[in-house]
């Protein structure tokens, strides 16, 4: 039976694997799709004609038969029908020996069919990089639902199986396990009589039993979801709901203000529409906050938005925050061992970014990366660094 491509999940984890893999020649494709018919029907046509450009790259180099090998992962994928009918905004696939991944992208991306000794991977890294992105957590007693996006989109999240989706499923709960729907009187020493509670006990147990929920969901989210994709994670529930999940949450993710409503009430539009009106106030923030760190870092000499002098703090480990301007191009390469921009890659500015290997290199070196747009930038040179010392 014919199977589905599902696609692969975009982490931090997953960019650092397509980083170390060793193999050789690396794919990589990009190209903008469609959600809708009938603008999706377009896309499996200019897939295959990608594919044709790095079979035509590839035949170069490589006998028939190992061209041949390299492309049959990216012809079975142009013939899952399923596959093209459920696609975003933007596609990527990268292939090598040993190593095949597909990543639905939310925001559409230029067309590219290159062959290297490694992938291209900017448009994946200023994906996981920006700061406009975050999940919602759609929670009542009796669901749970993850969607990710940004102002212009959000889409379901498939939730990891750790993820306990009903009060039944969290690991250890007896439905025949006693709750507080009782009441004893008589204190210390005297006597001891069990008393049904009535309305009141009802309403103990249901509590008990969502703080429960709650707690098992907030662990599994936070180990499968928020931890792994490093995004900001925003509540939508009602409001005792927002109280109680609030009080047993330990992630530090979790964004301080939410949406106080039934996420069951809402069309995927309103969803969006309202998380986004959330989530904006508090993305500007967070935007101030970095750019005021910068400013105060430069002013005692510990920051620089020089592009050649953050080249070489970063080879040296000694970034701390890295702000990058979004849509910014530099062409070229870094030299990771001197730090030096090297211009043997100008002729094709889409392939071989400054910008794209410098983000790579301070997150190597445990700096963190953040894409800003340029209005929100520090600087107009396109980068703006903080420094450890």
């Amino acid at each position: 039976m014919k199977t589905t491509r599902t696609p692969d999940a975009l982490t931090r984890a997953s960019l650092a694997d397509l980083a170390s893999f060793q193999e050789r020649p690396c794919l990589s494709l990009y190209q903008p799709t469609h959600r809708r018919h009938p603008d999706n029907q377009q896309d499996p046509i200019r897939f295959r004609h990608l594919v044709k450009a790095l079979e035509t790259s590839l035949r170069q180099q490589h006998a028939s038969d190992a061209v041949k090998t390299l492309v049959a992962p990216f012809e079975a994928l142009a013939q899952d029908h399923d596959f093209w009918n459920h696609t975003q905004d933007g596609l990527a696939v990268l292939g090598t020996p040993g190593l095949f991944r597909v990543f639905l992208l939310q925001q559409p991306v230029a067309e590219l069919a290159v062959v290297a000794d490694s992938f291209h991977t900017k448009p994946l890294r200023q994906t996981l990089q920006s700061v406009e992105r975050y999940q919602v957590l759609a929670l009542s007693r009796h669901s749970v639902q993850l969607v990710e996006g940004n102002r212009h989109a959000l889409d379901a999240v498939a939730l990891a199986p750790g993820v306990p989706q009903t009060l039944s499923a969290v690991p250890g709960y007896d439905r025949s396990e006693p709750h507080t729907s009782v009441s004893s009187h008589g204190g210390i020493g005297g006597g001891h009589v069990a008393m049904h509670d009535g309305q009141g006990g009802k309403k103990d147990a249901i509590d008990i039993d969502t703080e429960r929920f709650f707690r098992a969901v907030d662990r599994a989210v936070l180990e499968h979801h928020s931890r792994p994709s490093g995004l900001p994670l925003m509540l939508a529930a009602l409001p005792e709901h927002h109280h109680l999940f609030r009080q047993v949450s330990h992630n530090p993710f979790l964004m301080s203000s939410g949406l106080m409503v039934d996420p069951q009430g809402l069309t995927p539009a309103d969803l969006r529409q309202r998380a986004w009106e959330v989530a904006a106030p508090q993305q500007q923030a967070q935007q101030a906050a970095w750019s005021d760190a910068y400013a105060a870092a430069a002013g005692k000499g510990m920051g620089s938005a020089d592009l050649a002098q953050v080249t070489h703090a970063a080879v040296a480990g000694r970034v701390a925050t890295l702000l990058i301007e979004a849509e910014c191009e530099l062409a070229g390469r870094i030299d990771a061992a001197t730090g030096r921009i090297d211009p043997a890659e100008m002729a094709n500015p889409r392939v071989g970014d400054v910008l794209d290997d410098l983000g790579a290199l301070v997150e190597k070196m445990g700096g963190q990366v953040h894409v800003l747009p340029a209005d929100s930038m520090p600087s107009r040179t396109g980068v703006a660094a903080s420094f450890r010392h």
